[in-house]
Parts: C-alpha cells; sequence; structure tokens
C-alpha cells in the first residue's frame, strides 16, 4: 500500500514516532467520550437527577476537546513535515537532474522532468501529510478500542476482529486494482506533459509544415486517454467506498443485534452494551478514512516513486583532478583517445580520437543518432566514459570531465535552454547569483537584449513564466546566451543544435550575435546546420558512433568522402 523507501527519508521515523504517541493519546480520549456518553445515557436511562448528569457531560466534552486538539496538532506536525521534506526532495531532485545532466533530462522527457518537480513534488507534499497520519490511525486506534470492547463484552469484541481482515482482503483487492489504474493514469500524464510541452515549442515548425491542426488531433487523442484513465480509477475509488462503507455498516449491524439480544435477555448490563455500540462505529473509522484517502493520495504515491527512482540512479560524483586547471587558455590542450561510451539501445561512442587547442571553434555532425550528443555530453561531464582514462586536460590525464574545475569554466547551452518563472534578471544571475544590475545590463546587451527589455513596461523585472512562457524560442536562446556572458569566466562553451528549432530570420539574427562572442574561448557545436561550418576550424564528422572523419571545412570539403556525402545528404533535407 506504501512505498517502502518512505520510511527511509531523513525525519519519517522520528516523526511518525511523534505521530505515534499523539495517536495513543487520541486513541484513550475516544474511548473516555464513548464512556462517558455511555455513563449518560445509562444515567438517564435510569432517570436520575439532572445534577448527576453534569460529572458524565463534562467528562464527555472535554475528552471532545481533547480529541480535537490532538487531532490538530497531529495535522499540523504532519502538514509541517510534510512540506518541509517536499521542499528537500524538490531540491535534491533538482540537484540530482543536474547531476546526471541532459541526457537523463531527454531519456524521461522534458515535460515529465518538469511536471515531476512541480506538479509531482505537490502530490507529494499531500500524499505524506495524509499517508502518515492515516496509516497510524488504521494501525493503533482499532486495536486500543477493540481490546476496550472486548474487555466490557467478549461477543462483541470477537465479532469485531473477525470482520477486520475481511475489509482489509477487499482493501487489498481493490487497492491492488487501483494501483493498477492510477499507475496507468500516472503514466498517460506523463505522457500528456511531454506532448503538450513538445507541441508548444514546435508549434511555429508544425504551422509552418502545414500540420498543427493534425498535431491537435494527436494531442487530443492523447487527453482523451488520459480522461478515460482517470474515470477507470474513479471507477474503483467508489467501487472501494462502498465496499467500506457495506461491510462496515453491516459488522456494525450484526454487533448491534447480538447486544440487542442479551440485553433483552439480561445476560449483559445496559453500560457494555452502550459503550460497546458507541465505539464500534469509531473501531471502522480508521480503516474506512484510509481506505478513502487511499484512492485520493495514489497520484502522489506514483510521483513520489518516480522520484526515488530518479534519486536512486548513481549520479556522477564531481571529482577534484585538476586541482591547478585554471580555465581554458589560448595555449590549452585537450587529447582525446579511445573514448568509449555505450548505451543498451542505440548507438553511443565508439574509440573516438582527436585534439583540441587554443581558441577554437569545432562542429560536431551527422546524421541523427550518429552520436553528437552523446559525444557533446562526454566533453561537459555529464556522460562519463566506460573504461580508461580517455582524457588529457593541459598535460593532466583524467578518467572523465565531471570535474569541479572544469565544469567551474563550463558553460552548456542546449536546444532547448531552461527558462525559470522569474524575472528576466533573475534568470540571467543564473551563473552568478550575486551579479549587480550593471553586469546583468552589459550581458543583456552583448545577447542582444537591451531593444527587447527597452520595450517592456517592467524592463529586466519582466516577470517570465516556466518553460520560457511568454517569449519566443530566440529570446530564450538569447537569456541563455546573456546567462553565460554574465560569468566571464566561462570559457569552454558547449552548444546543442542551439537554432535547431527556430525560424531563418531568427537563426540569422541569433548567429550574428554569437559569432563575434566565440572569440577567446573553446566553442565545441553539435549541428546539422551547414552555415555554422563556415565559422569552425575543426568538423569532426560522426558516424555510427564513430568519428569517420576530422579536419578544416575547406580540406574537408576536397579529400572526405564522408564529409561530402553527409553535406550532401544535409542539402537535399535542407531543400526538402
Amino acid at each position: 500500500m506504501i512505498d517502502k523507501r518512505l520510511l527511509r527519508l531523513p525525519g519519517v521515523q522520528q516523526v511518525m514516532i511523534g505521530l505515534a504517541i499523539l495517536t495513543v493519546l487520541q486513541a484513550v480520549v475516544i474511548i473516555l467520550q464513548g464512556h462517558f456518553l455511555a455513563l449518560g445515557i445509562v444515567h438517564s436511562w435510569a432517570q436520575k437527577a439532572l445534577v448527576s448528569l453534569w460529572p458524565f457531560i463534562w467528562g464527555f466534552a472535554g475528552a471532545f476537546a481533547a480529541r480535537q486538539v490532538l487531532t490538530w496538532g497531529r495535522n499540523r506536525l504532519a502538514e509541517n513535515f510534510a512540506r518541509r521534506l517536499a521542499d528537500k526532495i524538490q531540491q535534491r531532485l533538482i540537484k540530482q537532474l543536474y547531476a546526471l545532466g541532459p541526457q537523463a533530462v531527454a531519456h524521461a522527457g522534458t515535460g515529465n522532468a518538469v511536471t515531476m518537480a512541480l506538479d509531482g513534488i505537490i502530490e507529494v507534499q499531500q500524499y505524506l501529510e495524509l499517508i502518515l497520519n492515516k496509516l497510524l490511525n488504521m494501525g493503533i486506534i482499532p486495536w486500543f478500542i477493540v481490546g476496550y470492547i472486548f474487555w466490557e463484552n467478549h461477543l462483541a469484541g470477537i465479532a469485531l476482529v473477525i470482520m477486520f481482515p475481511v475489509i482489509i482482503l477487499f482493501m487489498i483487492i481493490l487497492g491492488y486494482a487501483a494501483r493498477d489504474k492510477s499507475q496507468q493514469q500516472y503514466a498517460g500524464f506523463q505522457q500528456m506533459s511531454n506532448h503538450f510541452i513538445d507541441s508548444l515549442r514546435g508549434l511555429k515548425t508544425l504551422q509552418l509544415m502545414g500540420i498543427s491542426k493534425a498535431y491537435a488531433d494527436n494531442v487530443y487523442a492523447v487527453s482523451e486517454r488520459y480522461r478515460k484513465q482517470t474515470m477507470g480509477v474513479l471507477q474503483i475509488a467508489m467501487l472501494s467506498s462502498f465496499a467500506m462503507d457495506f461491510f462496515a455498516t453491516l459488522s456494525i449491524a450484526v454487533v448491534a443485534v447480538f447486544l440487542g439480544i442479551d440485553l433483552l435477555h439480561g445476560s449483559v448490563s445496559l453500560y457494555p452494551g452502550m459503550v460497546c455500540l458507541i465505539l464500534a462505529p469509531e473501531y471502522f473509522m480508521p480503516i474506512r478514512e484510509f481506505g478513502n484517502d487511499y484512492h485520493a493520495t495514489l497520484n502522489g504515491k506514483n510521483a513520489l516513486a518516480a522520484i526515488l527512482d530518479l534519486l536512486d540512479q548513481p549520479a556522477p560524483q564531481l571529482r577534484q583532478a585538476l586541482p591547478a586547471y585554471t580555465g581554458w587558455q589560448s595555449d590549452s590542450t585537450l587529447t582525446v583517445s579511445a573514448l568509449n561510451y555505450q548505451y543498451a539501445d542505440r548507438t553511443g561512442i565508439k574509440d573516438a580520437a582527436f585534439t583540441i587547442s587554443g581558441d577554437m571553434n569545432v562542429a560536431l555532425i551527422g546524421a541523427s543518432g550518429s552520436g553528437k550528443s552523446t559525444l557533446l555530453n562526454l566533453l561537459g561531464g555529464f556522460l562519463q566514459p566506460q573504461s580508461g582514462t580517455p582524457f588529457v586536460v593541459d598535460g593532466q590525464p583524467v578518467a572523465d570531465l565531471n570535474d569541479q574545475a572544469w565544469q567551474a569554466h563550463l558553460s552548456y547551452i542546449p536546444q532547448h535552454p531552461y527558462v525559470f518563472a522569474d524575472t528576466i534578471a533573475n534568470n540571467v544571475r543564473f551563473y552568478r547569483p550575486e551579479a549587480d544590475d550593471a553586469a546583468v545590463a552589459q550581458a543583456l546587451q552583448a545577447a542582444g537584449l537591451t531593444d527587447w527589455v527597452a520595450t517592456l513596461a517592467d524592463g529586466v523585472n519582466t516577470r517570465i513564466g516556466e518553460g520560457g512562457r511568454g517569449i519566443s524560442g530566440g529570446q530564450a536562446q538569447r537569456i541563455a546566451l546573456a546567462r553565460t556572458l554574465i560569468d566571464q569566466k566561462r570559457s569552454v562553451w558547449l552548444f546543442d543544435e542551439p537554432t535547431a528549432h527556430l525560424d531563418i530570420e531568427t537563426e540569422a539574427a541569433l548567429k550574428n550575435t554569437m559569432t563575434p562572442l566565440f572569440a577567446g574561448r573553446l566553442v565545441i557545436m553539435a549541428t546539422h546546420r551547414l552555415h555554422w561550418l563556415q565559422q569552425m576550424d575543426l568538423v569532426l564528422v560522426l558516424d555510427q558512433g564513430q568519428i569517420v572523419a576530422a579536419g578544416a571545412p575547406a580540406e574537408l570539403a576536397a579529400h572526405s568522402t564522408a564529409y561530402q556525402a553527409l553535406v550532401a545528404q544535409m542539402r537535399g533535407e535542407f531543400d526538402v
């Protein structure tokens, strides 16, 4: 019913101990409520004086008040803990995604990753708030109550104990059905998120190609499938609630019949009969609440499982193998030899070897799936080679480039740079949160954003939406460029298809902005745009994960068959 990994989260066991103590106290005051209420009814039935009822009335009122205070305290304790733990989980998730690199985000799906880090954390918080309290309620309160009922009337206690496993059995059966339905629904939600974000990103391209309406039908089909999955979960939830209420009501009715017969025969006095009948609904209340809220927390349980699966993935730890490295200089060199990285289901990198020196502009070109992004991720340290020591940085051999000194001087700009729900200025301060307004303005000017920002009413303090809502793809790329420029020590730039999804005019304008900024830096760019090759000093041609040609563009155009064939193919795709 719950993910066992929940108990390994920091602070969970301590909070559960505190909640368990409060739950025991609550069980005691519930029994006191029933005790004083039954005594009041017995004395009223015996037609005792009204003044003799006041101790029972005040006793019931005090127990009721104590129960409400304990419930409030438990809810506050669980709520505060769930909020703090959800914040910690969100921070760990973001750090883990950063440590795993863009490859992990691409594998999970950008929409799924964003949904997990935002909506998923909210679902997890609600799940933690409910599940801890409800689980302890079900595990503690019924046994205190049935113990007291058994003390007062053995037959009533035995009847309640017998019915409890029956309800648990139905809960397990329906719980498994609900879990399977909910997992399908959550998978549908992730798929819908990916489709929605991908369609928003590629909307201009879809319109340009005239297939936006056809793709709208695809989005509709995905959302309709998600709606049906949601309705399936609701059907199971309603059936579960009905079964729970039916068996609980039936059990109470059985106890009432037995007690009524015993009262008529005089084999039991009025107080034991009344207190058992009053406490019987309280005996079933925790399991009914758990059953009802179990369906409400399934999304949170699935979200927590997905997050914990991601957190359990081994993340590369930043090394400190280059303590003397102070950044890429004009005489710096990076030598790569026997570089290998293989995936289980697709092409990786095999026996790559090349040398980069000084302020070079390097292009990685090849057909889709040839290994460009994988090689770029290896150079960024987001992936680690599977064997050997393939890198030599300024004469220092290192096993991988997930090194603190290397990445401190590295900037990575993907196809779709993420823009946070914050001001333009704070988005630009990503690498340097302490940067002043002058540095932000200088970076915006270098990235060609000054004129656009001047048209905004709030200027650099204008808020832009999560994922870049409210700005164009070209503006998002320029903001990513400004982030890089604001930190002058970052002298190694990695670009992964930076203009792949921009229209021709926006791409040309962005290229005019970017090209002058390459001076004095090492720039490595994975691209399939031919016009970028004119600015490159070195081109690496990849095919099936192998570097099949390397050299200056003019040299390759004259002597490399692989380069010539790829260029011809790229021109054909561009013409189409």
